[in-house]
């Protein structure tokens, strides 16, 4: 069943406070496409291998910035106006490959049916069988694959009818039409190796990214619990809150995913006494949630349910020791 938990009380005026969209904060976006085409027009002419390489983790660190941005786009509350927030949507996946619709239906039902055997983003969640420990690893190596394969081609088969079908026909024919002219342009002009590296690398490095901070949002956070309980935020420093939007303090975002992302630190401040009453999973770093879940592997709900345990424990045992 969908989660029906209520969502902790907010006083009315604060929270309309919250949904409140201020136009001014979404001039990041120019900004973050701008510093993306300098970072390429670096890598694009530099002759310092090691200047090129870091362009292509600055390029990659900042499309995770664009895709945070499409986030909110799925939500609806990027832009006040529908329309705005399906443009750049459809706009903003063009370098990924996938359809922002394919991603606006999957995120929706992940939200609907958090961590929950219905959520579709709940793989790491089985038996720990071989098959289990095989989706979970291949997903933090290819993620990026996997995820073309499950948005464009074994969702859209199994799930789109009518004008969803409609609409990802039109946004895989879009894509045809703009990478195949592009890679014939630049293969016309002798310069077809450097514009795949300077598209492929940085996809790459987004990838591996986005599955630290996929994994890091629900992996061992209590199953079936609800919204808040379900889901992690990451205190982490500011420098990753800037640039990615906020979307490290997530648990307020799945409470009230029409709060826009600028908003996201003062909700969870709002939320702060309600995730401490129910105990709710807050860590400081992505990359330390995403080695112990290296290390440990595909969850199980019994295993899950006693590493809780454990984890209360813990937190028992040190504040009884303060």
């Amino acid at each position: 069943m969908p989660d029906v938990t209520p969502p902790p009380k907010i006083p009315p005026a604060v929270l309309r406070e919250l949904y409140q969209h201020t136009w001014y904060h979404n001039l990041k976006i120019p900004l973050f496409y701008a510093m993306i085409v300098s970072a390429g027009c670096v890598a694009w002419n530099t002759e310092h291998t090691w200047v090129r390489w870091l362009m292509y983790a600055g390029i990659g660190y900042l499309w995770m910035s664009i895709v945070t941005f499409m986030h909110d786009c799925t939500h609806s509350v990027l832009f006040k106006k529908r329309w705005k927030n399906w443009a750049f949507g459809i706009f903003s996946t063009l370098p990924i490959i996938v359809t922002f619709i394919s991603f606006k239906e999957d995120h929706l039902e992940h939200h609907r049916y958090n961590r929950t055997f219905k959520d579709p983003d709940a793989f790491t969640m089985g038996k720990r069988g071989l098959g289990d420990f095989a989706l979970f690893y291949a997903y933090l190596v290819i993620g990026g694959i996997l995820t073309i394969l499950q948005f464009n081609f074994i969702d859209p088969a199994q799930q789109f009818r009518g004008r969803r079908l409609l609409i990802h026909l039109f946004e895989l024919s879009l894509r045809v039409v703009v990478y195949t002219g592009l890679i014939l342009w630049t293969a016309q002009h002798g310069l077809l190796g450097k514009f795949l590296r300077l598209w492929l690398i940085p996809g790459y490095i987004f990838s591996l990214l986005n599955s630290v901070r996929f994994i890091a949002e629900h992996y061992e956070t209590p199953w079936d619990a609800g919204q808040l309980a379900g889901t992690r935020t990451i205190i982490s420093n500011q420098v990753n809150s800037f640039f990615w939007n906020n979307i490290n303090y997530h648990i307020g975002h799945h409470v009230y995913p029409g709060v826009p992302w600028y908003n996201l630190q003062k909700l969870h401040k709002e939320l702060l006494p309600e995730i401490v009453r129910q105990q709710a999973v807050v860590d400081r770093s992505y990359f330390a949630v995403f080695f112990e879940a290296c290390r440990k592997g595909p969850e199980s709900v019994e295993r899950n349910a006693e590493m809780l345990v454990r984890r209360h424990e813990r937190s028992t045992s040190s504040a009884t020791a303060v």
